[in-house]
């Protein structure tokens, strides 16, 4: 019997690129409001890597549908991270079936989680799209986001 062969695998090159941090910034979030690039934002919010921030027009989650996911396309991302709130909560999969068809992911994940997973994300220049349901039933509490904590 031999001897395992312990030889490490030869190296291979890797070109790396530096993060680039070009698009919006979710820096903070409460209750009622999320911050982005130092501005706040009250009530649901759609935030695109490529263009910015603008109004969702869904309130809550109890009000979402196949349309209100079926809008996000025009940002044409290839992800779509939703923050469903306080509380992690999933869309019906028929809502989502035209985005999936158009070859666009969805993540579900709460609200804070989300916010945090857009800033990677959005750092490693991907095409991604935070939709975000505000945090009216959590306890008021100002949670600031350093890039230093990604």
């Amino acid at each position: 019997m031999s001897a395992p062969n312990t030889a490490s695998p030869p190296l291979t090159h890797m070109k790396l690129q530096p993060d680039q941090f070009n698009a919006p910034f979710i820096s903070a979030y409460e209750p009622g409001w999320i911050e982005v690039n130092s501005h706040k934002y009250t009530g649901s919010l759609v935030i695109s890597s490529q263009s910015g921030c603008s109004p969702w027009s869904v309130g809550q989650f109890e009000a979402l549908n196949a349309e209100c996911f079926h809008e996000l396309m025009r940002f044409k991302p290839e992800l779509i991270v939703f923050g469903s709130g306080r509380t992690l909560r999933f869309p019906k999969p028929l809502w989502l079936a035209g985005l999936m068809q158009h070859g666009i992911g969805v993540e579900s994940m709460d609200t804070p989680a989300a916010c945090r997973t857009y800033n990677i994300l959005a750092s490693e220049g991907r095409r991604v799209l935070a939709a975000l349901l505000p945090l009216e039933d959590a306890k008021p509490s100002i949670i600031q986001i350093s890039s230093h904590q990604m």
